[in-house]
């Protein structure tokens, strides 16, 4: 498990820090982990399984598939 802060998350997604924060108001998007008064943190394989369901929901799918 691996823990990536928020420029390596708009880097995976192409999201800007604003639309993440909306997403994740929304619950609609990974909630990060708190790592101290002003530092967060994501869990980077639920970064990665909210992309992969962006794709599926885009290709029409009800099930992702990693690693395709």
């Amino acid at each position: 498990m691996r823990l990536i802060k928020l420029k390596e998350v708009m880097d995976c997604t192409g999201l800007a820090r604003s639309t993440i924060y909306k997403f994740i108001s929304e619950d609609s998007f990974p909630k990060p982990v708190p790592l101290g008064e002003r530092a967060v943190a994501w869990i980077e394989g639920e970064i990665q399984e909210w992309i992969l369901e962006r794709i599926a929901l885009r290709d029409g799918s009800t099930t992702t598939k990693p690693n395709q």
